[in-house]
């Protein structure tokens, strides 16, 4: 049995503690107006925590208005000896959101005058326990490569298609399942995915590259009555759920050799991948729907090619320190560095790749689609093949890619 289960009542509060239990209910009451349903269950369990420490174990508190600072000490040492819902001890967050909740409870009596309300909040940010913030469990490039070849190759279409959103829209497990059938909207040129309201309460717009907008089409025209109102659910037309999605990833994860893959690690892949190749914070903010830059500020990794190009920077300038001779012309520094850069780019049929030599390349024959890939006027030619090769065999998303590497071109000629 956990913790929350033997916490009593409020009729059994009422019955041992009533001048203390009813003005925390009027108070529960009173937060039902302005915050949603979870956080006033939140507030419920931290205050009948705080009241059943009380009746046990500080019964000369007959009134709120009575709690001193050390009763507050004594109830957190109360609170982290109890016994948590998943673990013998409640974990550090559940503790700091406790004792966080209950401050605010003090500071709103305070605030709303009411007769109940200590002489000052007995609560201090100082008591809430700091918690670890570990950085997001990202996929790596070569490991992200391999489970969305793993999930195209899987015959089951689901698969491709839940793997392929989540790793390039970065929607929270919830979201995707949510999505409505109307959410694939063309707004000018561009496609974009519309979230409904979820976890924060907003809606957003996400762009939708080409190649999701022609996998969810042919998803839904093999699989979906034109009159379900879900964008994509099973084939069933029943809705999925986070347990089927947390499967479907996984069986294509286990094709690809890689260990139990949470579907917040797309997420979280999609937005390492993102922040390691230039796009603002305020930008993946808006991608990932964070209300808060402080969330988004855990994908701020620099990625390994540039502290390699940066280090090599410095040390070009330091050298001089460790060599008997003169150091190196500040002129000859940035050519040099700039080949650097350039001595491990590969020729292509139709560009370079300048993935660095010493990372895996898991892409195979899709280098367009790669981060790495770059290509120049001179190889126009056989881009306009290959364009025309794909829209002459109806590969529509391959002509599209095609097509954007052309204009790129033609307007950096122009």
């Amino acid at each position: 049995m956990t913790g929350v289960l033997r916490l009593p009542g409020w009729d059994q509060l009422a019955a041992s503690a009533p001048d203390i239990a009813a003005p925390m209910r009027r108070y529960l009451l009173q937060l039902t107006a302005i915050l949603r349903p979870g956080s006033v269950g939140g507030a419920d369990l931290a205050l009948r925590s705080l009241a059943a420490f009380l009746a046990e174990q500080a019964p000369e508190v007959r009134f709120i208005a009575d709690i001193r600072r050390h009763h507050i000490e004594d109830f957190r040492t109360w609170l982290a000896a109890r016994p948590g819902q998943r673990s013998t001890r409640v974990t550090p967050a559940t503790l700091a959101h406790r004792l966080g909740t209950l401050r605010m409870f003090f500071v709103r009596i305070s605030d709303w005058d009411w007769p109940e309300a200590p002489a000052r909040v007995p609560i201090i940010p100082a008591d809430l326990p700091r918690q670890d913030h570990p950085l997001p469990k990202a996929l790596d490039d070569p490991a992200a490569a391999k489970l969305l070849r793993a999930a195209r190759n899987d015959p089951r279409m689901l698969t491709r298609v839940v793997v392929e959103v989540l790793l390039r829209t970065g929607l929270r497990v919830g979201e995707f399942t949510a999505l409505r059938a109307d959410a694939v909207m063309l707004i000018g040129a561009a496609h974009w995915l519309h979230v409904p309201v979820g976890k924060l309460h907003e809606d957003r717009y996400l762009p939708l590259h080409p190649h999701l907008v022609t996998l969810i089409d042919e998803y839904r025209t093999a699989h979906v009555a034109p009159d379900n109102p879900l964008l994509l659910p099973r084939e069933s037309g029943a809705a999925l759920d986070r347990h089927t999605v947390t499967r479907l990833i996984n069986k294509a994860g286990t094709t690809a050799g890689l260990s139990h893959i949470h579907p917040h690690q797309l997420r979280h892949t999609l937005a390492t991948q993102a922040i390691n190749r230039g796009m603002t914070l305020e930008a993946i903010a808006a991608l990932l729907g964070h209300r808060s830059l402080d969330m988004t500020l855990r994908y701020a990794k620099i990625a390994n090619r540039t502290v390699a190009d940066e280090y090599f920077a410095v040390t070009e300038k330091v050298e001089s320190l460790y060599q008997q001779g003169k150091p190196l012309p500040a002129d000859t520094i940035g050519p040099r560095m700039a080949r650097l850069r350039r001595e491990h780019h590969r020729l292509l049929g139709n560009g370079y790749c300048t993935r660095p030599p010493e990372l895996d390349c898991a892409f195979e024959a899709i280098c367009e689609t790669c981060t790495y890939f770059q290509t120049s006027i001179e190889f126009r030619p056989t881009l306009q093949r290959q364009h025309d090769h794909a829209a002459e065999h109806h590969q529509t998303h391959r002509a599209n890619l095609f097509n954007q590497l052309l204009t790129r071109l033609d307007d950096q000629a122009s």
